[in-house]
């Protein structure tokens, strides 16, 4: 798409990120903090952010508490502070996901952006967007005519674009590996971590499922959840239904210190319903926990069954405890599993990732210059 928006000189590229901040903690909040600290110091982008959920003033704040007032005033804050920002940026990075989270983040934003001619470039991630694409015209259409150019984290979703005629490329999710040790298990207990947020999508009532049926088999095993979300009460309850022992709901853990749960346990889970290219199996492949996870989305594209980790169908919490049991009983496979899902670590690391946004952003402005290497300008 040709844009007009010229930069001046050869002075760093100045990138707005429109995306959640942490206080809003998830995959997208977190990605969008490592791109900020991957770009800190970088001569090549001035990047910084553009919360979505803006603070409001203090005689406001305390509507945040009220579900539908707290969706009006942080539109109230938001779009004048995409008015200002994006004013001042070469290029708008705008995370996105479906639904109406479409409809009240990104597309403020790219209309802002259009209005004030400045290129944008799209960073999808959901792992609902067969299902989105396919209700939602509007969508289809923003994403053909409106941005500039769409980047995708994964195989999975740029296929998923292209069967609805949408074109876009493919920048991997990023990770700072020095943030999670890596850690041989030997010997391998039935320790059990789930990092998923409380919310239907990511179903992690198969869980609980799948660990009264391993504790059944074996009573020390144990399962720590990192995460909240609108099903916690739902949750506890069928917790204390299946009568499970050594069940620690962990709350709402920050992104610094994650990594220490994932150090502390020896088999990860997670049973989606759909996903794209979770954060929490990466990390958990970089800690050397093995992994066993529902084969949906954009799962099998980072995970090779019997390879880097274990799949099972969807919603199949007998075959999740199937799997989990067959690490239990051979620890050498699951050393072997968890060390072949290390290897692939590699190519999510900031080098990779950067040169390839860096190719994306200076391919929608009307003079794009070579990618440098990290460090040069």
């Amino acid at each position: 798409m040709c844009n007009s928006f010229h930069r001046r000189g050869s002075a760093p590229l100045r990138v707005a990120i429109v995306a959640a901040s942490l206080r809003i903690l998830g995959g997208q909040s977190v990605q969008a903090q490592r791109l900020l600290v991957g770009w800190t110091g970088d001569p090549a982008v001035d990047a910084w952010l553009v919360p979505i959920n803006p603070v409001p003033g203090r005689p406001f704040r305390a509507l945040l508490s009220w579900k539908y007032a707290r969706t009006l005033v942080t539109q109230l804050w938001y779009w004048p502070l995409l008015a200002r920002e994006l004013r001042r940026a070469d290029v708008v990075h705008v995370f996105a996901a479906s639904y109406t989270s479409f409809l009240l983040a990104p597309l403020p934003a790219i209309i802002i952006a259009k209005l004030l001619r400045r290129p944008v470039v799209l960073n999808y991630h959901s792992g609902e967007a067969p299902d989105h694409l396919r209700r939602s015209a509007l969508t289809r259409r923003i994403m053909r005519k409106w941005v500039d150019l769409n980047v995708v984290p994964s195989a999975f979703l740029r296929d998923v674009l292209r069967s609805f005629g949408i074109p876009s490329r493919t920048v991997p999710n990023t990770m700072d590996l020095r943030q999670f040790p890596y850690r041989v298990r030997d010997p391998l207990r039935p320790w059990i971590l789930s990092t998923r947020n409380f919310e239907p999508i990511y179903n992690v009532e198969a869980v609980l499922r799948a660990f009264a049926r391993v504790q059944a088999r074996r009573p020390d095993a144990t399962l720590t959840l990192v995460g909240t979300g609108s099903q916690e009460s739902t949750l506890r309850a069928l917790a204390a239904k299946l009568l499970l022992r050594r069940v620690t709901f962990e709350g709402r853990v920050p992104p610094a210190a994650i990594s220490r749960y994932y150090d502390a346990a020896d088999i990860y889970v997670q049973t989606p319903a759909a996903d794209n290219m979770p954060l929490s199996i990466l990390e958990a492949f970089a800690s050397g926990v093995p992994v066993v996870s529902t084969g949906v989305g954009g799962v099998p594209a980072i995970l090779t069954h019997g390879t880097h980790g274990l799949l099972a169908p969807p919603d199949d919490d007998s075959a999740v405890a199937r799997h989990v049991m067959a690490l239990l009983e051979s620890p050498a496979y699951a050393r072997r599993l968890a060390a072949q899902a290390r290897e692939t670590c590699a190519g999510y690391e900031w080098p990779v990732a950067r040169d390839g946004w860096l190719a994306a952003y200076r391919s929608v402005i009307t003079h794009p210059e070579p990618v440098a290497s990290p460090g040069h300008p």
